[in-house]
């Protein structure tokens, strides 16, 4: 009887029971099938249920059941169809029969504080009610010209159907048909009494029901319903065309109260605050004057509920500071058209391109109104930032690439990434330097001090020739946060990194911002991830031009590019990491920026490495053989005589000219101002050679050159740079 109640009870019960069983005080194991109490009680069953609470549980079922939703959301939303249309029917009729419209537009001009406008809007409702009051008063004397005209034309009538009469008696020889004509017009107005009998009834029962679809009709095309009531695969406006009405919309929905009401003062004219929307590549460009009270910063930190209420994505939206006081330039994309890959490159596509680097302007990408974006490198510093893997490198080799297609151009290069982003640039770079390790890095800070020896010794030249023209120098460092890094200290106690006076590449790339530029030594930096350590105040800020990719934050945005063209509306931090490579904020007079802008948008063409491997071999095919330089040695003695040949290269001759540049190029602190043609001539006369002159220019051989070393002295001795 035991086992059965056990087997009986539910688990609920059987958790009840053990609750209450008394604690065993032995030490043996417990049955639990004998501690459960039986009872001879019947089971309790549950009260049954009343009707009232059945019936209200079907009520509810039924009621918020999805078709009942659905049903409701039908008949609500068809409803105010009707009660918005005629709304809107109503304000339409009583705009056109009033001032109101006038009056509207004035308030709305006085809000955005255009006098001028409001002058004009004042003048037109002037006009208005002078000629209603014109017309109101013509209405007292139109009965009595009414009456007259009523009478005038009765007499005309009569007269004109007699006269009708007249002519078909003589004609028909009938005296009766004097009166036909007459009789004619009276049975067509007996017919039209009976047309009109037959269709009125018709006529006043569906006219009511025609007005009612009419206003049903202008509520749909309105959208006149409550937002919960619209279906729910409503088409969402993506896509949909940016006209005055959705921008003042997104405005005012905006969530900032003195726009808010500014525009409800307005009413539907808040589009008087928006200046002519102009179609901007892939998107339209509009500009808002803001109402007094609202400053445009607060419309910028709103940028994505502003991209929301348009309809779009946040990175499709950009907002600009142009040089009018209260107002804010809108760029609005076409949905989906920045997802949208732009062309390959003028350098890739145009095999006959040529580099100018004075006049000339870098093919560098398009801008967000599909125009091209060329930027001016003469004489122009250059720093290029952002997150890493986002096109930093590519950005910045495009650039060296279009310069190299210029034979003038000289480039010294150190890639501390060295997996051979750069290694085109092999025989046209001077001095190519690859690898991240701190050897390099040191290699590359020697390389940037040499550039400081070059243009000091281009600044002393100039002061004794002011006339002397020299050929431009790009000093390049990419990945330039591991010099700024580097923990490494030299013999002289001076560390390589750093940021302060006694870092060497620091102070190195200081002084070339200081003074390059006056003679062509440019510097060009691509560094990630931009930090005070990595990145100090004083190199960022002696960059002419200056570039970011996707950036983490604001703070990183204004190391990047300052705060004047943040404070203009760049923001690179808004770009989307992954989905944006190769998408630049640019900062630079050496770009077109849109008056009263303080940066520009570029996306990039994107050049792999193959086609640039192309465009190095066009650039290398301009050039005379030029021998690039790996490693820079200290401390070495030169062997005049084998640098000579290094230099040389493969070209059969080379103008001693060239020749003594190459020279310094390869060691400026060996080959300095006292190495001329006379040394250079004494040091192959030494060997049994000398040079040549061509066409009237002094040349030296190739094959003089390889010939003197051959010859050279057996005991190994070789002539010297010091």
């Amino acid at each position: 009887m035991t086992e059965l109640a056990v087997e009986g009870a539910d688990m609920g019960t059987l958790h009840h029971l053990d609750d209450h069983r008394p604690t065993p005080t032995g030490t043996g194991p417990v049955d639990l099938t004998k501690t459960a109490p039986v009872t001879d009680e019947a089971p309790v069953t549950p009260a049954p249920v009343s009707r009232w609470v059945r019936s209200g549980r079907a009520i509810r079922r039924a009621a918020t059941h999805e078709r009942t939703r659905t049903a409701g959301r039908l008949t609500v939303r068809h409803g105010m169809y009707i009660v918005g249309g005629g709304r809107i029917v109503a304000r339409r009729t009583w705009e056109g029969r009033t001032a109101a419209r006038y009056e509207r537009m004035l308030r709305a001009a006085e809000a955005a504080g255009n006098l001028d406008l409001a002058t004009e809007w004042e003048e037109r409702g002037a006009r208005f009610r002078a000629a209603r009051h014109q017309r109101r008063m013509d209405l007292l004397t139109a009965p009595v010209k009414a009456a007259k005209g009523a009478a005038a034309g009765a007499g005309v009538t009569a007269g004109g159907l007699l006269l009708l009469g007249i002519f078909l008696a003589i004609a028909n020889k009938d005296f009766t048909d004097v009166a036909t004509p007459t009789m004619a017009l009276i049975e067509l107005v007996r017919w039209i009494v009976l047309i009109i009998s037959v269709v009125w009834g018709p006529l006043v029962t569906l006219g009511p029901w025609a007005a009612v679809l009419g206003l049903w009709a202008v509520g749909k095309h309105q959208q006149a319903a409550p937002q919960w009531a619209l279906p729910a695969n409503a088409w969402n406006g993506a896509g949909e065309p940016i006209t005055p009405s959705i921008v003042v919309l997104a405005l005012r929905n905006l969530g900032i109260a003195p726009l808010r009401n500014a525009i409800k003062e307005m009413g539907d004219a808040g589009a008087s605050m928006l200046g002519p929307i102009r179609i901007a590549g892939c998107g339209v460009e509009v500009d808002v004057t803001l109402p007094s009270g609202v400053s445009t910063n607060e419309v910028q930190n709103r940028r994505r509920k502003l991209a929301e209420n348009l309809n779009r994505h946040e990175h499709e939206v950009f907002i600009t500071i142009p040089e009018a006081a209260r107002t804010i330039r809108l760029w609005i994309a076409d949905s989906g058209a920045l997802d949208e890959p732009i062309g390959p490159s003028p350098l890739v596509t145009d095999q006959s391109m040529t580099a100018n680097y004075k006049s000339g302007r870098a093919p560098w990408g398009q801008d967000l109104r599909g125009d091209a974006a060329a930027l001016s490198l003469y004489q122009r510093h250059l720093l290029i930032t952002g997150l890493s893997n986002q096109g930093k490198t590519a950005a910045l080799r495009a650039l060296a690439l279009w310069l190299a297609l210029d034979r003038s151009v000289h480039f010294w290069i150190a890639d501390l990434k060295g997996i051979g982003d750069w290694a085109m640039f092999d025989g046209i770079a001077q001095v190519l330097i690859e690898g991240p390790s701190d050897d390099h890095v040191i290699r590359a800070t020697e390389m940037v001090e040499d550039a400081v020896e070059e243009m000091n010794r281009r600044i002393e030249e100039r002061r004794r020739d002011p006339s002397i023209v020299f050929e431009p120098l790009i000093v390049l460092v990419d990945e330039a946060q591991l010099a700024f890094m580097c923990p490494v200290v030299g013999k002289d106690k001076r560390p390589y990194g750093g940021s302060k006076a006694t870092s060497r590449y620091f102070m190195a790339v200081r002084k070339v911002h200081n003074q390059g530029r006056a003679v062509d030594v440019l510097m060009w930096q691509g560094t990630q991830d931009p930090t005070d350590q990595n990145l100090p105040k004083l190199v960022r800020e002696g960059a002419h031009t200056r570039a970011s990719l996707v950036l983490g934050t604001e703070s990183q945005a204004r190391m990047a590019l300052g705060d004047k063209a943040v404070d203009g509306g760049a923001a690179p931090n808004l770009l989307r990491q992954g989905l944006d490579k190769g998408t630049l904020v640019v900062a630079s007079d050496g770009i077109e920026i849109p008056a009263g802008q303080a940066s520009i948008t570029v996306r990039t063409h994107f050049i792999d490495d193959e086609p640039a491997a192309e465009v190095a071999d066009r650039a290398k095919a301009l050039r005379d053989g030029v021998t690039t330089l790996q490693v820079i040695e200290r401390g070495e003695e030169r062997d005049a005589l084998a640098d000579v040949a290094a230099v040389v290269g493969d070209a059969p001759r080379l103008r001693t000219n060239e020749v003594l540049k190459r020279l310094h190029a390869l060691a400026p602190r060996d080959y300095g101002d006292e190495w001329t043609n006379d040394r250079l001539k004494r040091l192959l006369e030494e060997h049994g050679e000398e040079p040549k002159k061509s066409h009237g220019v002094m040349v030296i051989h190739r094959d003089h050159v390889l010939r003197a070393l051959a010859n050279r002295d057996t005991d190994g001795s070789a002539y010297t740079s010091e």
